[in-house]
């Protein structure tokens, strides 16, 4: 057993099939000697020496030194902010108890999370009572679904300012690339993020795509190439921490007939091992300069856990910081919840499972 909740063999079962192809794996297509990895001294040995300010120094090393991973350099984040997306009826439902912000950051605090993500309503309505204590990341924008017809859109919900009076120690934002307006919230988010390192405040970036053509004989929304892509521009305007889906597939630029690309990128810099190509979107990521975390999805019922499980393994032994995981979590009874996201945690603390 190891010291964590969950045992290494625990951990093989819920992979099942896929146990030896990720536990195994050894001949990862680009060197991790080459990658900035995670670790305690994160800050120090690789944040301090760029343009950040202390005091986003300061609150990445308080996100960094928060929940059961303190001092890992792995983060595990609650983000709940699908009722404005997804709507409240839709995400809530299963557990109405999640229509009351107090419960949502009581489930990041129990759950041993590094911070919580959320809408300004959901975080500045118990602000008080624990900005100071667990770090807020206010989320800035949604692409709120009551417009018809609907439209990959973006559009601000609040300001930097408002996040920090609160408290927040981040904010968040999505950028839809590849979408019609994406060019109109990439400037957006670029002058938010500008003023939150003023202002002295992390920044998320969700590096979504979004655009029919990325749709064909497979979803290349997931494909290692464009994600990678999107996260190389979401680096590009200073985003702290890279949330990106887990990759799929791979080849999309070749299969969606524009942009540009090289041959290497598919013989040299990735595979089709699943590990290589959550690397790739790392090496998008300045070499892991710049954390990425994978998103947990859509709650699929019994089988989360081994879902959860199974991401997170990918995530780390690709060299990423960390997964933020919210459906699965809060559309289950509140101790469930919890022992999710300690379980996806158990995968980070665990000494078996490492960089390939």
């Amino acid at each position: 057993m190891s010291a964590t909740g969950l045992s290494s063999a625990r951990i093989e079962e819920l992979l099942g099939d896929d146990a030896g192809e990720l536990l195994g794996f050894d001949s990862p297509a680009f060197s991790s000697e080459q990658l900035h990895l995670p670790g305690g001294d994160y800050v120090d040995r690789v944040l301090r020496d760029s343009d950040r300010s202390s005091g986003v120094l300061r609150n990445m090393q308080w996100l960094l030194d928060s929940g059961r991973l303190a001092g890992t350099g792995h983060v595990s984040i609650l983000p709940v902010d699908q009722g404005i997306e997804h709507s409240g009826g839709a995400s809530f439902a299963p557990n109405p108890m999640y229509f009351d912000p107090e419960n949502i950051v009581q489930l990041a605090i129990e759950g041993g999370c590094n911070a919580v993500a959320s809408t300004l309503g959901v975080l500045g309505a118990v602000s008080r009572r624990h900005a100071h204590k667990l770090p807020f990341i206010v989320k800035l924008n949604h692409n709120e679904l009551m417009t018809y017809p609907n439209s990959f859109d973006q559009v601000m919900f609040s300001s930097v300012q408002r996040a920090h009076e609160m408290g927040a120690a981040g904010v968040g934002a999505t950028i839809y690339f590849g979408s019609a307006d994406g060019r109109r919230q990439l400037v957006e988010v670029a002058q938010a993020f500008e003023e939150a390192h003023r202002l002295g405040m992390f920044t998320v970036l969700w590096c979504y795509l979004r655009n029919d053509a990325f749709s064909g004989d497979k979803d290349y929304h997931l494909a290692a190439d464009l994600t990678g892509q999107a996260n190389h521009l979401g680096v590009t305007i200073e985003a702290d921490i890279i949330k990106q889906k887990l990759p799929e597939t791979n080849g999309g630029f070749r299969a969606v007939g524009f942009g540009k690309t090289h041959d290497k990128v598919y013989s040299d810099l990735s595979s089709d091992n699943p590990i290589d190509l959550c690397r790739y979107q790392v090496i998008n990521c300045y070499l892991g300069r710049i954390g990425l975390i994978n998103s947990g999805g859509a709650s699929s019922g019994a089988s989360d856990l081994a879902e959860a499980v199974r991401t997170a393994v990918i995530n780390k032994r690709a060299g990423g910081m960390g997964l933020i995981s919210g459906r699965k979590a809060f559309q289950r009874p509140f101790a469930e919840g919890v022992a999710l996201l300690q379980a996806i945690q158990d995968v980070y603390l665990s000494k078996d499972v490492t960089v390939a």
